[in-house]
């Protein structure tokens, strides 16, 4: 059979490979990243429930800023809304800032028996500050007793105007937790908050 024989391909030595030289340039100016139009934050707060003094240390019990009639009470160090707390740790996660603890440690004599809605006002005065403001609230309170439904509507409107923004755009729901553990027994109450924060 015949097989076409092909002479050896002469090999260049690396040097005789050409080189092109790139000129040189600057590469242009990078550009900082344009902050984001949304911003979410999630916020979470539980806290003991215990016999109103004389009979036990609960404060009276407070919820999104409303007071209520029980026989039991947040136990720390300001009015121990638990409500306020996790709206505020959601507005504070969101701009990527210190959580309430950190900010209002309960170490602090200052704190004692504050108004939540303190801890609430600096939260949105950082927010305003960072650029953006809150567009939306969904919260829930799993509470088993008292029930928040005859005052929802009511809520909703004072933490509407807390945050500066419609009413419509504010929700709460409450839950039960069935009875399980210590918030389904009436010994805990249990808060989430999502906000949605729109650049300015």
């Amino acid at each position: 059979m015949y097989r076409p024989v092909h002479p050896p391909r002469a090999s260049l030595a690396p040097q005789e490979y050409p080189t092109h030289a790139m000129p040189d340039r600057a590469d242009p100016p990078s550009e900082p990243p344009r902050p984001p139009h949304f911003l979410v934050g999630p916020g979470y707060d539980l806290l003991r429930l215990e016999p109103l003094a004389p009979a036990g240390p609960g404060r009276p019990l407070v919820v999104g800023g409303l007071r209520f009639e029980h026989d039991r009470g947040p136990v720390g160090r300001s009015d121990g809304d638990a409500l306020l707390h996790a709206i505020t740790d959601a507005l504070l996660g969101a701009i990527a800032q210190p959580d309430i603890g950190q900010l209002f440690p309960d170490t602090d004599e200052a704190n004692e028996a504050r108004d939540s809605a303190e801890f609430l006002d600096e939260a949105v005065r950082r927010v305003l500050a960072a650029g953006y403001r809150p567009a939306n609230l969904d919260a829930t309170v799993i509470l088993e007793r008292p029930k928040l439904g005859p005052r929802k509507d009511e809520m909703r409107a004072h933490l509407a105007g807390l945050l500066g923004m419609p009413t419509a755009r504010v929700n709460v729901k409450g839950k039960t937790h069935e009875r399980v553990d210590a918030v389904g027994e009436g010994r805990a109450i249990e808060t989430h908050a999502v906000v949605l924060l729109e650049r300015i």
